[in-house]
C-alpha cells in the first residue's frame, strides 16, 4: 500500500497513468512503430512530466507551493548543483517527454518509450537522494 504522502510513489503512479493511456487509447500502427492519434501521446507526455516535477520538488523543493509555475531553468540550477547525471536526464527528459510528446506530439513509439525510461531514471534517481 502506498503512502498516502509519498511524493515518489505518486510520482510513479503518474508514468502508470502514462502507460495506460498510450496502452489502453493510443492505438499503435505495428508496421509504423507509430500512435495513429496524437492526443495520447500528448496526454501521456504531460503525465511523465508532472510525475518528474512531483519527483525532483520532492527532493530540491524548487516549487515552494504546487499550484505555481516555476521555469525550467530553476529546477536546472538546482540539479546541476547537486547531481550531473540527474541533470543530464532532466535536460533530456524536458526535451522528450515536455517538448517532443507533450507539446509536439510526436507519434513515435521511440519516442514515448524513451519518455517513460527517463521519467523512471528521474524518479529512480530522486528516491535515492530523499
Amino acid at each position: 500500500m502506498k503512502k498516502k504522502n509519498d511524493p515518489i510513489a505518486e510520482a510513479r503512479r503518474y508514468v502508470e497513468n502514462a502507460c495506460r493511456t498510450l496502452n489502453e487509447n493510443g492505438e499503435l500502427n505495428i508496421e509504423t512503430k507509430r500512435y495513429e492519434d496524437e492526443k495520447y501521446v500528448r496526454a501521456a507526455g504531460n503525465y511523465l512530466w508532472l510525475g518528474v516535477l512531483l519527483a525532483l520538488d520532492a527532493v530540491f523543493k524548487v516549487r515552494k507551493d504546487r499550484r505555481t509555475c516555476v521555469d525550467i531553468n530553476a529546477y536546472l540550477d538546482a540539479v546541476g548543483k547537486r547531481d550531473r547525471k540527474l541533470l543530464s536526464y532532466v535536460n533530456t527528459g524536458y526535451d522528450v517527454m515536455h517538448l517532443s510528446m507533450t507539446y509536439d506530439g510526436v507519434p513515435a513509439k521511440g519516442v514515448s518509450d524513451e519518455g517513460v525510461r527517463l521519467a523512471n531514471a528521474i524518479i529512480d534517481r530522486c528516491e535515492t537522494m530523499m
